[in-house]
């Protein structure tokens, strides 16, 4: 038997009607091919239920949500990923000229640098000084949304990203 339970299709239909709002309410797009973007849904859920979070289902995850902030769905490469190539890198969320059939989707190359490189980056950016403000200056890694207050919020107001996705910017 399987440490993972079976994902319900009660569960994937809630959790992509869920994610379809929250998508449309942020300016985003899911993927219109609604049997692939479930199959996605499906590993979210089945990644949530391994891990405790949504690790992007078509990347492997460490298993350790510290290592793993940068691919929590909506992932960090989600927006840069859309701007160049018009879908993030598992094709769950998709631009506007692929919702009009403007533009097919194609794939699309891994943007998220190897493990020895995000260790090195995060070791550097908790070294680096921090400015004496009033207030830290906290951003969302998936969106960029950027606040000074004592601590980032509960949830990004702009991408729905939890607290943990967001860094000290200054």
């Amino acid at each position: 038997m399987s440490s993972v339970q079976e994902i319900s299709k009660h569960n994937v239909d809630g959790t992509y009607e869920r994610l379809k709002k929250d998508a449309h309410s942020g300016g985003y797009h899911l993927n219109p091919d609604i049997e692939f973007t479930k199959d996605l849904i499906q590993g979210l859920l089945v990644n949530e239920q391994r891990y405790g979070y949504w690790a992007c289902p078509c990347r492997l995850a460490e298993g350790v949500k510290e290592e793993d902030l940068d691919i929590i769905c909506p992932c960090d490469y989600r927006d840069p990923d859309l701007d160049e190539y018009d879908t993030c890198y598992c094709g769950l969320y998709v631009s506007q000229k692929v919702v009009d059939g403007g533009k097919e989707i194609g794939k699309i190359p891994e943007r998220r640098p190897a493990k020895e490189s995000r260790q090195k980056m995060h070791k550097s950016k908790a070294s680096s000084s921090i400015s004496t403000l009033s207030y830290p200056v906290w951003r969302c890694k998936v969106c960029g949304y950027l606040c000074a207050r004592d601590e980032p919020p509960a949830v990004c107001p702009v991408c729905k990203a939890k607290k943990e996705r967001f860094e000290r910017f200054i």
